[in-house]
């Protein structure tokens, strides 16, 4: 093993626990989902959370910004917002001493480390199709100029699940881009008396930042310079495969329960998600506990129930966990398998 991956633990395990410290000063509970925000961020990815209204969501992401140094910016998503009103616009401006006129791009809240797109199923697909090439290309065009987008650049989404009037669900190819899917859940009984105890009292300590732009770039390398075995990207495969109706080799209960299935971006993430948790957790090699561990977020919006399952109470979830029960995780077992070699020869 590399001297670099060896130090590179050493690193993000300690970032990992400075972070933590930052903000837990603020924020009660919810470890998972900040691990999976954390996980996410140095993977350069993407995070769409869905939650009930009132569970910190947007506090928690500007406590991450600011935890971590980062330029921080929300956008409220409404029914009337325009995509100029989150990318930015040509201005005309004269020169008063001169009075010559000049074109100059305003750059729109888009232009910051971290993005909070609160409520993005509340704009209308013209506004959220704008974040496409943004998220993906991590760049904006207007006209027929492009303008780079600052460096670490992380898109965090939420929307409420409750209320469905007046909301425009995110098409299928939007959903994709983002690494993770996140549900934000109610806080346990005891995370909850602290909340209550720690909100009505005095202010709390602010956090303080730990980490610069620099550093989590140079984090996010590092991630990608951990190895992994042929047999995890095979695990990962057979996991994602396995979600594709009509394909040789799919689990019944797959076809009869699903409409649409999970494509190669999954994978993507699935593998360099699983190098950052490793790392996250002070471990220099990948584990299918990783993989297994991430299946979820990662696949929950990319596939699609159908309506007889969801009718009957059927969740993503719960069809992702039933595929990692029948995956073997151990690679003799998965290499053996005649099911999965008819997976592996399509």
């Amino acid at each position: 093993m590399s001297h670099s991956v060896v130090s590179a633990v050493d690193r993000l395990h300690e970032a990992h626990a400075r972070i933590l410290e930052q903000l837990s000063r603020v924020i009660v509970g919810q470890q998972e989902v900040i691990e999976e925000l954390l996980i996410s961020l140095f993977s350069r990815g993407h995070c769409l959370l869905e939650g009930v209204p009132g569970l910190a969501k947007t506090l928690l992401v500007s406590t991450l910004a600011r935890s971590l140094d980062l330029s921080f910016s929300r956008i409220q998503f409404t029914p009337d917002l325009m995509p100029a009103d989150i990318i930015g616009t040509d201005v005309l401006e004269e020169d008063r001493a001169t009075g010559m006129r000049q074109s100059r791009f305003l750059e729109g809240p888009l232009f910051a480390n971290v993005v909070l797109a609160d409520e993005i199923n509340r704009t209308p697909p013209k506004t959220q199709a704008a974040l496409l090439e943004a998220m993906q290309e991590r760049q904006v065009s207007v006209g027929r100029v492009q303008h780079a987008l600052v460096d670490p650049f992380f898109v965090l989404a939420t929307q409420n699940p409750i209320e469905q009037e007046g909301t425009y669900p995110l098409p299928e190819a939007q959903q994709d881009r983002f690494m993770f899917k996140v549900f934000v859940r109610y806080p346990s009984f005891a995370d909850e008396f602290e909340i209550a105890r720690r909100t009505t009292g005095l202010p709390t300590e602010e956090p303080r930042p730990v980490l610069s732009a620099a550093d989590i770039i140079a984090l996010q390398r590092n991630v990608r310079e951990v190895p992994v075995s042929d047999h995890l990207i095979r695990y990962a495969l057979a996991i994602v495969r396995q979600t594709r109706t009509g394909e040789k080799g799919v689990p019944d209960f797959v076809s009869d329960q699903l409409v649409w299935g999970a494509g190669p971006r999954a994978v993507q993430f699935l593998v360099v998600g699983a190098k950052a948790r490793a790392l996250l957790q002070g471990r220099a090699h990948v584990a299918t506990e990783d993989i297994q561990a991430l299946a979820a977020p990662v696949l929950r919006h990319r596939i699609v129930v159908g309506f007889a399952a969801e009718s009957e109470g059927v969740t993503s979830d719960a069809i992702i966990e039933r595929i990692i029960e029948c995956t073997p995780a151990r690679e003799d077992e998965l290499s053996r398998d005649p099911r999965f070699q008819t997976i592996f020869a399509s």
